[in-house]
């Protein structure tokens, strides 16, 4: 039997957003979202940055367009920055990101699950085994690595938003050199 995946409030938030801007998921309701998920079985599940957390690829069947964009000489004068808080009771952290680049529809979704268990740590509980808290919309089949901000931010705690996984110098490293060079972008 396939596990039970449900959204939590913190990515319906985020992925489905009343605005229903651009760089979130299109043309797809957030029920129709969790749909889809319990009703067809990832191409693949990767292993995530610790043991409660996975990501289910599958090939994208919406018009979403991809999480981040290269950086290059053409679009450098584009990128933007400024201090946002994922939500009210996170402190802001400085972002940068795309303004007026659009980037190429994916071709997969990726939803990041945690586990029931860890989520109920977190003070989130859900009524299924696999909460999405997350997306990421990419052209290979491939997690993007999460963001140098985020990684410290889980480090730091569940009180600061975090999940209490000390931090990984490696993947911290690999997830600098690719941020170095791609970067989030808003319509």
């Amino acid at each position: 039997m396939q596990p039970m995946i449900v959204l939590t409030p913190f990515a319906r938030t985020r992925l489905f957003p009343r605005d229903q801007r651009g760089n979130a998921i299109q043309d797809c309701t957030a029920d129709a979202f969790e749909r889809h998920l319990n009703e067809h079985q990832p191409l693949k599940v990767l292993d995530g940055y610790a043991p409660f957390c996975q990501l289910h690829v599958h090939a994208n069947w919406t018009p979403t367009r991809c999480y981040a964009v290269p950086i290059t000489d053409d679009n450098r004068h584009r990128l933007r920055s400024g201090y946002e808080a994922r939500s009210s009771d996170e402190l802001p952290v400085l972002v940068r990101w795309f303004e007026g680049v659009e980037s190429p529809a994916a071709r997969y979704i990726i939803p990041i699950l945690y586990s029931r268990e860890q989520l109920a740590k977190e003070g989130s509980s859900i009524d299924g085994d696999w909460g999405v808290v997350g997306c990421l919309y990419t052209m290979e089949p491939e997690e993007i690595p999460m963001a140098p901000i985020t990684m410290m931010r889980n480090a730091l705690g569940v009180e600061e938003g975090g999940s209490d996984v000390p931090l990984d110098r490696e993947a911290y490293r690999r997830s600098v050199a690719f941020w170095e060079s791609h970067a989030n972008w808003r319509p």
